[in-house]
This record gives structure tokens, C-alpha cells and sequence, in this order.
């Protein structure tokens, strides 16, 4: 998965961003030009358990990847910035967005503090950059006098933009949206919003989750702050410091279940002395599809499944008790892979 962070001027995207990945990104630098990337390692405890019964190699997390993507410049119109920006958006997978809900004494250009405000604006960005898209491919399609089911299904996003409507609140079916892939239209992707309260916030988050709540958009309280100190510690000093705020788990782990959520993932796992590995894939996938994140000739050669669940397996402690349970299963090429699903393909090619 690829997390396009986004936000106006003086939000604090890069110091969220430094705070999710525990990188060192050079903060309050307006109009950068150079997009920060990092990949970070998904926290998963069953990959942690299973590889201390199986004692593997090497043990494999799944992974997000970031990109911080530059804030406009003077340059530059509107809240995304130009071309470019876009560009890097076009080719994320899920966006987060991030809002200022602190005083930032010395910007100066802005003197209220109004997430709701902040979010619409981008937000807005997105719906219109994709509106013009759509204007000018419906245009061609009836000067070519193309009236079909791509004809159809354009006109039905345009008239949804023109109602300030994101795509992303709409139904689509699997046919409609993969005839949308090649649009990459930036308000169908998923979508969360970070809150960056700071230390000290000085704004009423309210309205935000309220409008947020509407559109069926998470929104996370983020101190980007205090996460970046967070990244900077070790488990034991995290644990320690969140009990002593009060808070049960980070905003970056709340931040990664999101989303995983967001973006219809789930994970499978594969075991073994060489390996103990987590695999990301959508819900509702086949088996062969999962065996095709491991490797291609799997999907092609696919014979069976042989499938136990991780709460199975943790009762029993291995996975020959397992087998002798009846908990470990022969599944085909319909089966629907589930998250923590134990797997070991059979396959020939």
C-alpha cells in the first residue's frame, strides 16, 4: 500500500510524516520541490508469535509506503501545488490529509484556526482536477457519438463533482471501477484525515467529524509532536510514555489499522524455517490470487490450499496438533482467503 500524506502550507504534514515512518525530513520548508518518501515495517504480533514457535531465517512485516508530497509553492496555484504534485498523488493508493488544529504563531498569513475549513479546501482541489478530466473526456465522447456504458458512467461522476460530491462516496461495481482505473481520479481514492493538534490545540475538532462522520471519513486526533518523539523510543519507553499520557495506543498504530481498513486489506501468513512472512492482499480474495502475491507460477499452477487460522493454530501450538484437531483445511481455487489465515499452497506448473 502507497499513502499519499497531503495538506496546506504550515499544517504539519512533514512532521506527520516523520512521525509515521520515524524518518528526519526537514520540517517547515515552504514550497519544497523534493517529495520525502520512507517505507515502514506493519507492527503485526502474529508474525512476531509464529516466528518465535517456527525460528525462521527471517521474519518478513508486511509494508506501507509514504510519500510526502510537496506543498505548493509561490509558483504554484491552489493547495496541491503544480503538475508534478499532482503526478505523485495520481500514484498513491490511499490519501491522508493532513489539517492544522494548532497556533502556529509565526504564520502569520492565516490568523484562524479551521481544520473543516482546511480539509474542504483540498478536498475541493481534488473534486475539481478530476471534474475537468471528466468534462473533457464526456466532450469527446459525444463528439464521437459514443453513448454506451463508458459514456454513462462519466457523465454519472461529472454530475456527482457538480454536486460537490467526492467519487469515493459513490457504488461502484468491479466492472465500473476498473473501466475508472485509468482515469486515476483523485477523489475516488480512499481517503483519512489526520488531525495535527500539537502539543497545545487550539482548535475545536467538531465540525470537522462532524462533516467528516457524514462522508464516512475516518479522522484521527495526531500530535506530531509527540509522535515524533514516540518513533524515536524504544517499545519498552513507548509503553511507558503513552501510560503516562493516558493514551492505550499510538496514533500511528491507530493511523496503520485505519488504513489497512480504508483500503479493503487484510493479511495472510506463510511459514516456514526459512521465513515467517505477513502478506497483504484485498478482502475478499481468492486463494490462487493470494498464492499470486507469493509468486506468480503459484497462481498459474494452483492445486489447493492448505489452510489453518491463526487462532486455530495458537490453540494448538503447532501445526501438526493442528492437523490431528481437523483444523487444518484443503481449500480450492474459490475459497476467500480470510485475515490471519495460515497458508501453505500446492501448486504445479
Amino acid at each position: 500500500m502507497k499513502v499519499g500524506i497531503v495538506g496546506l502550507a504550515k499544517s504539519g504534514k512533514t512532521t506527520v510524516f516523520n512521525a509515521l515512518t520515524g524518518s528526519s525530513a526537514q520540517t517547515g520548508t515552504f514550497g519544497a520541490q523534493k517529495a520525502n518518501l520512507a517505507v515502514i515495517k506493519v507492527p503485526d504480533k502474529r508474525v512476531d508469535y509464529l516466528a518465535s514457535i517456527f525460528n525462521p531465517r527471517k521474519m518478513v512485516y508486511a509494508e506501507i509506503s509514504f510519500v510526502d508530497v510537496p506543498g505548493p509553492s509561490d509558483e504554484t496555484k491552489g493547495s496541491l501545488g503544480g503538475t508534478k504534485n499532482i503526478d505523485m498523488i495520481k500514484g498513491v493508493d490511499t490519501l491522508a490529509v493532513v489539517v492544522r488544529a494548532f497556533m502556529d504563531e509565526s504564520f502569520l498569513l492565516e490568523e484562524t484556526v479551521d481544520p473543516l475549513r482546511d480539509f474542504r479546501a483540498v478536498e475541493s482541489e481534488l473534486m475539481v482536477i478530476d471534474l475537468i478530466m471528466l468534462e473533457k473526456k464526456l466532450e469527446r465522447l459525444e463528439k464521437e457519438g459514443k453513448r454506451g456504458i463508458e459514456h454513462d458512467l462519466v457523465k454519472r461522476c461529472k454530475d456527482s463533482l457538480d454536486k460537490e460530491k467526492p467519487l469515493r462516496l459513490l457504488d461502484f461495481n468491479e466492472a465500473e471501477l476498473k473501466l475508472l482505473s485509468g482515469f486515476q481520479l483523485l477523489s475516488l481514492k480512499p481517503l483519512l484525515i489526520l488531525a495535527n493538534t500539537g502539543e497545545i490545540r487550539s482548535a475545536d475538532l467538531a465540525p470537522l467529524k462532524d462533516f467528516a462522520k457524514k462522508q464516512q471519513t475516518p479522522v484521527i486526533d495526531f500530535c506530531g509532536a509527540i509522535e515524533m518523539e514516540l518513533s524515536e523510543m524504544s517499545e519498552d519507553e513507548q509503553r511507558e510514555f503513552l501510560f503516562e499520557l493516558g493514551i492505550g495506543e499510538s496514533a500511528r498504530d491507530r493511523f496503520i489499522r485505519a488504513a489497512y481498513e480504508l483500503s479493503n486489506l487484510i493479511s495472510f501468513l506463510t511459514v516456514g524455517e526459512d521465513e515467517v512472512r505477513a502478506w497483504s492482499i484485498k478482502k475478499g480474495a481468492l486463494a490462487p490470487q493470494a498464492g499470486g502475491k507469493v509468486h506468480s507460477d503459484i497462481e498459474r499452477g494452483f492445486i489447493r490450499a492448505e489452510v489453518v487460522s491463526y487462532e486455530d493454530f495458537v490453540n494448538y501450538n503447532s501445526l501438526s496438533k493442528a492437523k490431528e484437531a481437523g483444523k487444518v483445511r484443503l481449500e480450492g481455487k474459490q475459497y476467500v482467503v480470510k485475515d490471519g489465515d495460515i497458508i501453505n499452497f500446492r501448486f504445479n506448473v
